[in-house]
């Protein structure tokens, strides 16, 4: 038979439970005992809003919600607003709501949410914390925007993208077939044709390197920044894959539209170096060297071991004037040649925010 005294005991447990479910009961209905000024504001608003305790509970949905998921009102509340996920998305969700419940980092996360049509549209959910005057979480206060339209543009964009790319990449092979086929009967345009075909296809490198044909191929290259760039530009050159051609220092991330003067300018120098330069000589070298200054990237090509320079050249071929055109015009930078003894050294200069397209 119980003792009085553990009687007492289940009776202060039970009370003890009792006061925590009240309290609880307490701070659920807390906002919606606050005022009808929030709810007014909370309905006006052209997103779905919502509110969870400290601990991540949701107690609280504006009309927008409602509306959109056709959800019954108080069915979605505390853990039960998961279920309008769309299965893929919720351990991904979840898993972003429970590093921002344990460290108080915003929250931001993009899922399916299953719309009042039965079908799960996009949407972009963000909350962030209230923080008393104690420094603690009172509580969240999140949204959620329909972003399905913004995926589907986006998407189709994509598609768009993809097949220019595949498209501009075809027109170079057909251009360089065009000029073999004309350098096969005028034995006077072989040389030049050669050139050119080069230069085509150092273009056609870096615009495979920067527009993969899709995700996958994204995926395996990685972000597109400049030292891959150039490994990609001079990787059908000898002395690079016999390490006669360095590339050290910094990188920087490369957008779409400075990959072609990028490709350029350095097939450029590459070439002029293996037919008249450093890289000409078996023991040839040439170092890049990479670097930032503020607003501005700087390169230093610098050649050694090629044939001693007595005087440098009195004029400018057509391949160092793209070169300066390409690097005055499109990439709003300078670049001195500096003939030294020892071998050519350039110092170019560039803005970072042309390279990154920023």
């Amino acid at each position: 038979m119980p003792t009085r005294s553990r009687i007492k005991n289940f009776r202060l447990a039970d009370y003890k439970d009792r006061q925590a479910n009240d309290s609880r009961l307490q701070e659920r209905g807390a906002l919606q005992k606050s005022g009808d000024a929030f709810h007014a504001l909370a309905d006006t608003m052209p997103q779905m809003v919502w509110s969870t305790l400290p601990d991540g509970d949701h107690d609280y949905y504006n009309a927008r919600w409602y509306e959109y998921t056709g959800a019954p009102r108080g069915s979605t509340d505390g853990e039960a607003w998961a279920d309008m996920f769309h299965p893929d998305d919720q351990p991904e969700a979840w898993k972003r709501w429970n590093h921002s419940l344990e460290t108080g980092e915003p929250y931001e996360v993009e899922y399916r949410l299953r719309h009042h049509s039965g079908q799960y549209r996009w949407v972009l959910g963000r909350a962030l914390p209230i923080i008393g005057p104690d420094q603690k979480i009172q509580r969240w206060i999140g949204t959620c925007t329909d972003i399905e339209d913004a995926k589907q543009a986006a998407s189709h964009n994509e598609m768009l993208s993809q097949e220019l790319s595949h498209r501009i990449k075809n027109i170079f092979a057909i251009i360089s077939g065009l000029i073999s086929m004309t350098a096969r009967g005028d034995e006077s345009f072989r040389e030049p044709a050669e050139t050119l075909k080069g230069r085509i296809a150092a273009l056609g490198r870096a615009h495979e390197y920067v527009r993969p044909h899709n995700d996958k191929e994204q995926a395996v290259l990685g972000d597109v920044t400049m030292q891959r760039l150039l490994s990609e530009i001079f990787a059908s050159y000898p002395a690079f894959t016999e390490n006669r051609l360095r590339i050290s220092g910094g990188d920087i991330a490369v957008g779409d539209r400075a990959a072609t003067p990028i490709a350029l300018v350095f097939h450029e120098l590459a070439t002029n170096s293996m037919k008249y330069g450093a890289l000409a000589a078996d023991e040839g070298q040439v170092d890049l060297v990479i670097s930032r200054d503020q607003d501005m990237v700087l390169f230093k090509w610098s050649e050694n071991g090629g044939a001693p320079i007595d005087t440098p050249p009195t004029g400018s071929g057509f391949g160092s004037k793209l070169v300066e055109m390409s690097v005055t015009q499109q990439l709003g930078g300078r670049l001195d040649r500096l003939w030294l003894p020892t071998g050519l050294q350039i110092d170019m200069a560039v803005q970072a925010a042309r390279l990154s397209g920023s």
